[in-house]
Formats: C-alpha cells, sequence, structure tokens
C-alpha cells in the first residue's frame, strides 16, 4: 500500500465538469511505491503545491495536507496538467531513491532465450545491453551516475526509467509490468 504520494495536479474549484453544489477541492497524485494513480481529497484550507509529497497512509492523525483518496484513476482520467507533470514528478521518485532502481540495472535477467529484462526500457537496444551487462560483470553499479559514466553507449539511464514507468501508467495492454503494480 502507498504510504506517500506525489502531487501532480491540484484543482482548487475541483473539477470544471462537475455540477456546482458537488464543487470540492481535488487533487492528482501519484504514488511513491508502486506508482498507482490516485484521485485525493485535500484538507480545508490546506497549502498544496503541484509537486508536494503528502502522505496518504492509513494513520489519519499523520495526513495534514489530505483529508482522504478519493479513488484510484486510470492514465487517461488525469489532466492535461498532470500528465504533463507525471515525467518530472517520476523523476524527481527515481532520483530520489536511486538504490532502488540501479538494483534493477544490477540484477535483471533474461525473461526469454531471445529477450531480456532491460530491454524492455524504451529506447535500450542490444549493443547497449551488452555493454551494461559486460560492465556488470566487473561489479555492481552503485548509482546512476556511475553508471551512465561506466556504459557510454546509455545516454541518461534514468530517464529510461522514467519513460518505462510512464508508459506502465499509460498501455495497459504491456505483457510485462517491472516497476508500476
Amino acid at each position: 500500500m502507498e504510504e506517500y504520494a506525489h502531487i501532480l495536479d491540484y484543482l482548487a474549484q475541483g473539477l470544471p465538469s462537475g455540477g456546482y453544489a458537488k464543487r470540492e477541492p481535488l487533487c492528482y497524485a501519484v504514488g511513491e511505491e508502486e506508482f498507482k494513480l490516485f484521485e485525493l481529497i485535500p484538507k480545508a484550507n490546506a497549502a498544496i503545491n503541484i509537486g508536494d509529497r503528502v502522505y496518504i497512509g492509513k494513520e489519519a492523525n499523520m495526513r495534514t495536507q489530505v483529508d482522504h483518496i478519493k479513488r484510484r484513476v486510470g492514465f487517461d482520467e488525469l489532466t492535461n496538467a498532470a500528465k504533463a507533470e507525471l515525467d518530472f514528478i517520476v523523476l524527481d521518485i527515481v532520483m530520489k531513491d536511486q538504490k532502488r532502481f540501479i538494483r534493477f540495472y544490477n540484477e535483471a535477467e533474461a525473461i526469454s532465450l531471445r529477450k531480456h529484462m532491460l530491454e524492455e526500457l524504451p529506447g535500450l537496444g542490444k549493443k547497449t545491453l551488452i555493454s551494461i551487462l559486460d560492465e556488470r560483470k566487473k561489479g555492481a553499479f552503485k548509482d546512476l551516475a556511475e553508471l551512465g559514466s561506466r556504459v557510454p553507449l546509455l545516454k541518461g539511464p534514468e530517464k529510461l526509467i522514467v519513460k518505462r514507468i510512464v508508459l506502465e501508467l499509460s498501455d495497459m495492454t504491456l505483457k510485462h509490468y517491472i516497476f508500476v503494480r
């Protein structure tokens, strides 16, 4: 279960399509651990900004900005502003928890005889895959910066992870899910 989420969009007046009687402030957010997308109801007079990290766990007394989770939403239900912020927020999450994502590069294995799990990252081809695997044999990568310096073919390893996470959120027909649950 998600404990923390990052605000993608804040609608102080609620959804424009909602009726006037039911309009309440609303936030769209992405979870920090499983990248679930949420519609949140903020507390009255809460100061909420895009990019804020908010507590959404079970402990009601720890919720200083969010009153409750209204529902989970799909990628298509996000506002255009939330979709535009998603890449930046996910990049922020990836960079703050590099150990988790460098573990993927260090431990990823073959899916089948013809395909490696690393090839699921958009834009990563066979040559780059071979370079990563060769460097990995020499020793585990400590962080994303070291990975980028040891594998010159790989430009922005964190950006590949971000692209994959956003792809998993937006395309429900994928065969393999790596980061999104």
